[in-house]
């Protein structure tokens, strides 16, 4: 692919965007209902689909095969002009999606891949109480009846699980084996009876996490993806989707807009005609985030361009993860810092838009989710010693 024919394809986004990004998204997102909300994304959703920019990281014969370099301008592009991000559908094209391609047979993918650009919304059913960052501890309980699954147990942290269509799910399915041995993946119905979810109340206001309770929840044989008790392998390639390709696009929003807002808050003039970035300390700080926004895209985009190759390391994916969890920390901590008082009596952010939002003190509130899913941040230095850096496997117990 050329410059120029890159250079085409940036203009193409941009008016494009400048023609279907909603206008005043933001405020018509702060404080909507949950059916506004639901009813706004399916909306966008279809619009980036008709331009062929809702799945471009998916193959060609399923509406994607966007090549790299056109992906990194689309996101670019989406992020400069504060498009409102895919919340509903993260879940579906990027876990399900990766679970489906790396595990699916024919028919589940058939059946809903097609289903997902429809639509379709998922939810990961991973995480339990006692089970989060050790994920192979989980205890949700799956036996095989006849031609079905019958799952008791309980899920935590599932992201959107309120509104979701399905479930990726991992239950225990050989109890006597060891513990990563025992689990097995299912894809499951949300609408089946004996499920129960209930919403978790976060300290930033918003419903985002929920519990999913099973109780004898009968899930078909045909339904189970990959071998039984081989799922926690297959879960592998779910959280790499969340540790990896998903970064490029989150990269991007937090340098174009997340940085952008910050960097124009400090130029603002307070009303002695004073601006934060005249002082040093300030003007440093913004140097030092900058310098390490365009380490993480750089990162971000060579894991992708690596990912196509087939050249991907073992711990790459957890890398950036890091780097960019704890960054969005950084920023957020940083302008709440900085915003003075309006930026304290900030109590609802849009429903739509990213982990930055300039509403700073809820955004840095809200980072510290960030350094949990896809594998804390404990979990990831762990990936990055053992599989990237080949140090000796911590001791059992320690």
């Amino acid at each position: 692919m050329t410059r120029r024919d890159l250079t085409d394809f940036r203009e193409t986004v941009r008016q494009w965007c400048r023609a279907n990004i909603p206008a005043q998204w933001r405020a018509t997102q702060t404080g909507a209902t949950d059916a506004e909300f639901v009813a706004f994304q399916r909306d966008w959703f279809q619009r980036l689909r008709a331009a062929g920019y809702a799945v471009p990281h998916w193959p060609r014969e399923f509406g994607g095969g966007m090549p790299i370099p056109e992906q990194v301008v689309l996101y670019q592009e989406l992020a400069a002009h504060d498009a409102p991000r895919l919340v509903l559908a993260f879940v579906a094209i990027h876990h399900a999606a990766a679970t489906l391609l790396a595990g699916g047979t024919t028919e589940q993918r058939q059946r809903h891949l097609p289903a997902i650009l429809d639509g379709e919304l998922w939810v990961q059913g991973f995480s339990e109480p006692g089970a989060g960052s050790d994920l192979a501890a989980l205890r949700t309980a799956a036996r095989r009846d006849g031609d079905d699954y019958v799952v008791t147990g309980q899920k935590v942290w599932a992201s959107g699980a309120q509104y979701a269509d399905w479930c990726l799910l991992l239950a225990r399915t050989d109890p006597a084996a060891p513990k990563r041995q025992g689990i097995s993946y299912f894809l499951m119905d949300m609408r089946t009876p004996g499920i129960v979810v209930r919403p978790i109340r976060q300290a930033t206001g918003e419903s985002h996490f929920c519990e999913i309770f099973l109780d004898e929840v009968r899930i078909p044989a045909a339904n189970l993806i990959g071998a039984e008790n081989r799922g926690w392998q297959l879960a592998q390639q779910t959280l790499g989707a969340e540790r990896g390709l998903t970064m490029l696009e989150l990269a991007e929003r937090l340098g174009n807009a997340g940085f952008g807002w910050l960097v124009r808050e400090c130029r603002t003039p307070d009303a002695f005609g004073r601006r934060p970035v005249d002082d040093g300390y300030i003007a440093d700080r913004l140097a030092r985030l900058e310098i390490e926004l365009t380490g993480l895209r750089a990162l971000c985009r060579d894991l992708v361009e690596r990912h196509d190759a087939g050249s991907v390391g073992p711990a790459d994916a957890s890398v950036v993860k890091l780097y960019y969890s704890e960054l969005l920390q950084r920023m957020t901590d940083f302008g709440a810092e900085i915003c003075g008082l309006p930026g304290q009596t900030v109590l609802r952010k849009p429903m739509s838009g990213g982990w930055e939002s300039g509403a700073w003190v809820l955004d840095f509130v809200g980072s510290w989710e960030w350094t949990v899913p896809g594998g804390s941040s404990e979990i990831q230095r762990t990936i990055i010693g053992e599989r990237g850096l080949g140090l000796p496997r911590e001791p059992a117990g320690a």
